[in-house]
């Protein structure tokens, strides 16, 4: 039958694709989960749980940052490609990791570095020095720089 690879339509093998990258991701360097020996199994399920929304969260991060990373934003060439055939990336993605830049001139980064990036913005909780526990206190948030600030944007586009 035309589209089936050893009995699996492309869709099953998309989708095939799609949780062995999800694990792959729980078990290396992105989330890196590691064995948890749980003795009841309320404990197991909530944290097989725990381990999916952790993923869930970062696959819509990574796929609202796309134009940020080196992952390549041409998303129509994906859904009519032959699943089995190995993936082409488009022009602008080659060109992207080639350089290293955006269009901006800017780096391109890989999800880790990009984390790393947006982790030096900083909300410091601040009180005057010698006063009690009582005395008030103020926070100061720091200023994002321009991919910080497109990064934070983008998330905020993401819908449930």
């Amino acid at each position: 039958m035309a589209g089936e690879f050893l009995g699996f339509t492309s869709l099953q093998l998309d989708a095939l694709a799609n949780v062995e990258r999800a694990f792959r991701s729980l078990k290396t360097v992105d989330l890196k989960v590691r064995p948890i020996h749980h003795r009841t199994a309320d404990r197991v399920r909530s944290h097989i749980l725990l381990c999916m929304l952790a993923y869930y969260v970062e696959w819509h991060m990574r796929e609202a940052w796309r134009e940020l990373m080196f992952a390549d934003t041409d998303q129509a060439a994906k859904a009519v490609r032959d699943p089995v055939a190995p993936a082409r990336r488009s022009k602008k993605a080659l060109d992207k990791a080639a350089s290293h830049t955006l269009d901006d001139g800017t780096p391109v980064h890989s999800f880790s570095t990009l984390m790393a990036e947006l982790a030096t913005v900083v909300r410091n909780t601040c009180h005057t020095p010698g006063a009690g526990p009582q005395a008030p206190t103020f926070d100061i948030v720091t200023t994002p720089n321009a991919k910080q600030r497109r990064a934070l944007e983008l998330i905020e586009q993401i819908s449930a």
